[in-house]
């Protein structure tokens, strides 16, 4: 199951991002979901086989954000499906192996899961440029909704990320606070921590 899932920002190659925070993180706890909507299509599916390859290096799977067509294409494990995107059961006729849904209420995490879904991302937990904070509440009451694993985004960093997994996600999603930080791998090794230990334990 995933654990971290690494979100990349909205522009710039993330390649070299996601392989050092991988590189640092324990084989398979992390996933990367691939998410530059400027792209066009042709240059989405280079990224995609780019970060694939990285991306199998380290037992991660690779999501391409909502364009089926690019994971398929370029042989990434899945798609994550904003909430307009195609049914769970469309995705899964097209031999995609992992779906992932954006949620953001309880009602959107217990139809992810009633429509088949292997997890949600519910946000945004706390404020981010853009988005008003949900909060801790709102988190919990989307985690007992449903069995599927709940993952926790929007404003998630080393300070709070141990409060996410309190509510009951099952692990903390992410985009500026790794694969947007100077360091990455700092960023990462850091953020894992604080999921396992709190943020003044370490």
């Amino acid at each position: 199951m995933i654990r971290l899932y690494l979100i990349t920002p909205p522009s710039g190659d993330p390649v070299r991002a996601v392989e050092a925070a991988l590189a640092v993180l324990p084989r398979g706890s992390a996933g990367v979901q691939l998410r530059q909507l400027d792209l066009s299509a042709r240059e989405l599916l280079e990224r995609a086989r780019a970060l694939r390859d990285v991306c199998t290096g380290f037992a991660a799977p690779l999501l391409i954000n909502d364009r089926a067509d690019v994971a398929l294409a370029s042989g990434a494990d899945g798609v994550h499906l904003p909430a307009p995107g195609l049914p769970v059961a469309d995705a899964r006729a097209l031999g995609l192996r992992v779906v992932g849904i954006s949620a953001h209420s309880a009602e959107d995490v217990a139809g992810a899961s009633r429509e088949g879904a292997d997890f949600a991302v519910f946000g945004s937990v706390y404020d981010t440029p853009g988005k008003t904070a949900q909060g801790e509440a709102a988190l919990a009451r989307a985690c007992r909704a449903a069995p599927i694993p709940v993952l926790a985004l929007g404003g998630v960093n080393e300070s709070n990320a141990f409060r996410c997994l309190e509510a009951g996600a099952r692990g903390v999603a992410c985009i500026r606070s790794v694969l947007g930080a100077a360091d990455p791998a700092d960023a990462a090794i850091r953020l894992w921590k604080a999921m396992a230990l709190g943020p003044s334990d370490y």
